[in-house]
C-alpha cells in the first residue's frame, strides 16, 4: 500500500517511517503542504498532519478532496471535539490524535482501504442517453446532434458517455482519468482538457459539458437530466 505522509516534524518523520516501512507500507513523505495535491493521484492513502508551516491542514484536506478521492487519515496533536469534527467534516476518513500507537495507525490504514474497496462498482452503462438533442448510444458508441451523426474518437466518446451517464451529477476528474486514461498524471490530465475542449467544438454545443472548477465536469444545466430511452 502506498501511504504519502505529510508530516514537518523530522523526529516523528524519521521514527514513523522505518516503523510503516517494516509493516509493509510504502511510504513518501512531504515535510510541508507544497506539492501534496501532486502526489495524491499516486498513493492510496495520505496521514496528514494540521499543523503545516505553509497552510494549516484542514483546508489542505478540503483541497485534496476536491481533486482526488484517495483516503485521507488526519494525524495531528490537536485532540479537542471540536478539532476532530472540524476534520472529519473537512473531508478526512479517519483521524487519530498523537501521540499513537504505530499498529493502531497501520490497522486504521487498512480499515479505510477495506472500506473504500468494498463499494460497489457502478454498473455498466448501457442503452441511448439523451440530453437535449444530443444522443449517445453506449452501446453502439455512436453520437448524433440534432439527428445528425458526430464522428468522435475513442477517447472523446469515453468521456461524453461517462458525463452525460451521470445525469447532471459532478463526474471528478481523477473518476475520469482512471476510467478512460488508467492513470493520473500531469500528462494525462492535459490530454483531457484538450478532448474536453475537442468535444465541445465536435458536438457544437459548448454548454453541454460544464466545468466544475477543481473538482471536474457535469452536463450543462440547459440540458437538463440526461434520460434514457
Amino acid at each position: 500500500m502506498r501511504v504519502l505522509l505529510v508530516e514537518d516534524d523530522d523526529r516523528v518523520a524519521g521514527a514513523l517511517t522505518p516503523a510503516l516501512t517494516r509493516r509493509g507500507l510504502t511510504i513518501k513523505r512531504l515535510a510541508s503542504g507544497a506539492g501534496v495535491l501532486d502526489l495524491v493521484h499516486e498513493v492510496d492513502v495520505v496521514l496528514l498532519d494540521l499543523g503545516l508551516p505553509d497552510i494549516d491542514g484542514i483546508v489542505l484536506c478540503r483541497r485534496i478532496r476536491a481533486v482526488s478521492d484517495v483516503a485521507v487519515i488526519v494525524v495531528s496533536a490537536r485532540g479537542e471535539v471540536d478539532d476532530r469534527i472540524q476534520g472529519l467534516r473537512s473531508g478526512a476518513d479517519d483521524y487519530l490524535v498523537k501521540p499513537y500507537d504505530v499498529d493502531e495507525l497501520v490497522a486504521r490504514v487498512e480499515a479505510v482501504r477495506r472500506r473504500r474497496g468494498e463499494r460497489p462498482a457502478a454498473p455498466e452503462p448501457a442503452g441511448v442517453i439523451r440530453a437535449g438533442d444530443v444522443s449517445v448510444d453506449i452501446g453502439r458508441h455512436e453520437v448524433q446532434v440534432d439527428g445528425q451523426p458526430v464522428s468522435l474518437s475513442r477517447k472523446e466518446f469515453q468521456v461524453l458517455a461517462l458525463v452525460v451517464t451521470a445525469r447532471g451529477a459532478v463526474c471528478a476528474r481523477d473518476h475520469v482519468l482512471n476510467e478512460v486514461w488508467g492513470h493520473r498524471g500531469p500528462a494525462e490530465s492535459r490530454s483531457l482538457d484538450v478532448h474536453v475542449a475537442t468535444l465541445r467544438t465536435k458536438l457544437g454545443r459548448p454548454a453541454l459539458i460544464e466545468t466544475v472548477r477543481g473538482v471536474g465536469y457535469r452536463l450543462g444545466g440547459a440540458y437538463g437530466p440526461a434520460e434514457e430511452g
